[in-house]
């Protein structure tokens, strides 16, 4: 069998199973984390165009946008996949290098909508869309990395796993809309490298394309099922052929799902095991940023090719500056959406401690990625003393995971100032219940 098959029969043969309680919790959480990314990227520069653009697919249509106005699905699936993603604040699966959710989860509930699905059954197709697209990202690896954002790339196979199994895909049109995903594939880096107002448009389209697969392949539209491993196909085109032949070894059994990261800071998530380490050090020795004399850094390759930004000069350059984001939490405590407003972009004693600060490639903790996100921080001050810290994980990770009780106060949070206090909690509560409504929120 071709991978697309064998992904293909387990996602056909998973869609009237019950998920365990376990994966059914985990899934709630992926969502709410979703909806806590997409409120603050509802008013991002690329999703006001994408809605001026997409006019005539919108008010109208057997999908909604989740403030309430009609869309064609795939409007809503482009709009919400690129809102998800455009704050950085959304979910990732460490190992295959992607955040899932912002495509998967815009694509199925576009999906759900469209054929008045339930929860339960929009949380099954959530979950058998990470549970493929994390695998053959993990399989992609670190080659595919270098060059291709996987958000794009990978969450394509994401969003059309999802969308199929909402559709209804049998086991004989399951595979070709994963092919057809595949040839839909796109993404590169070098979009967010030094403007990066297009990089969310990538998720968006990522769940665009994926539902376009899933609705195509319930028409019968079929397509080449070795496009993961033939010759011409995206493991030798995209990454450096990958070993395809165990990728379905343990789908029903070790799900994906429920070892997600949720961001506990705003931005690229690459500088996050440097800000981890810098605030644990400050909060440990009681010092301030006045106190700082130099600040030394020690990251993987990842960190400074994506996040390389010395002198960020707008909120996008700032998520991608790993001096910035450091510098501002030892500043003012946290990295938050207002780290990126203009005053805090411009605030003298940020910007003087990022003329103090240093970064290089630590080999050691390089060895670690994509399994590890870490960091070694060290923090010299004015008085001479000098104090060291090797940052391990990131708070978010699985092994420092946000608590249910932190992921519901981030939803409320970046919610709250779109739809209100009141309104922000009523969501969160109707999320927490979603596996027993008939009704999508």
């Amino acid at each position: 069998m071709f991978a697309t098959e064998v992904f293909a029969r387990y996602a056909a043969r998973s869609c009237d199973e019950p998920l365990s309680a376990e994966v059914m919790h985990h899934a709630k959480r992926a969502v709410i984390d979703w909806h806590a990314a997409l409120y603050p990227g509802l008013d991002a520069p690329a999703v006001r165009a994408l809605e001026a653009v997409l006019a005539d697919d919108l008010d109208r249509g057997s999908a909604r946008l989740v403030q309430g106005r009609a869309a064609t699905p795939r409007a809503a699936a482009l709009i919400q996949g690129t809102a998800a993603h455009a704050a950085e604040i959304d979910d990732s699966f460490r190992d295959a290098m992607v955040h899932p959710g912002a495509a998967t989860i815009a694509a199925a509930l576009a999906a759900a909508l469209s054929v008045g699905a339930d929860g339960s059954a929009f949380l099954r197709g959530v979950v058998l869309g990470y549970e493929v697209s994390t695998r053959i990202g993990v399989a992609m690896g670190r080659a595919h990395y270098q060059y291709w954002h996987n958000t794009g790339t990978i969450g394509t196979f994401g969003a059309a796993v999802a969308a199929g199994a909402l559709l209804g895909l049998d086991e004989a049109a399951f595979p070709h809309a994963i092919a057809l995903a595949g040839t839909f594939s796109a993404g590169l880096q070098q979009a967010f490298r030094s403007e990066a107002m297009a990089k969310p448009l990538h998720a968006g389209r990522a769940a665009e394309a994926g539902l376009l697969a899933a609705q195509l392949a319930a028409r019968g539209v079929r397509s080449s099922l070795d496009i993961l491993e033939g010759e011409g196909g995206l493991g030798r085109a995209m990454s450096t052929g990958p070993d395809w032949s165990e990728v379905g070894a343990t789908l029903g059994q070790n799900f994906h799902v429920t070892r997600l990261t949720f961001k506990n800071h705003v931005g690229c998530g690459h500088n996050f095991p440097a800000i981890d380490g810098a605030l644990e050090l400050r909060q440990r020795h009681g010092f301030t940023h006045q106190d700082i004399d130099r600040v030394r850094l020690g990251v993987y390759q990842a960190t400074l090719d994506i996040a390389p930004h010395e002198d960020p000069q707008s909120a996008d350059q700032a998520r991608f500056s790993l001096n910035y984001m450091v510098a501002s939490a030892l500043v003012h405590g946290s990295v938050r959406l207002s780290a990126f407003g203009p005053e805090r972009l411009n605030d003298p004693a940020t910007r003087a401690l990022m003329k103090r600060m240093t970064k290089a490639l630590d080999p050691e903790i390089d060895a670690g990625f994509p399994e590890h996100r870490a960091a070694r921080v060290e923090i010299v001050l004015r008085d001479g003393r000098r104090f060291t810290h090797f940052q391990p994980d990131r708070k978010g990770d699985p092994e420092l995971p946000l608590s249910d009780a932190e992921l519901g106060d981030k939803l409320i949070e970046l919610a709250s100032p779109v739809i209100g206090a009141a309104a922000a909690r009523a969501l969160l509560d109707r999320l927490w219940t979603l596996d027993q409504s008939k009704e999508l929120p």
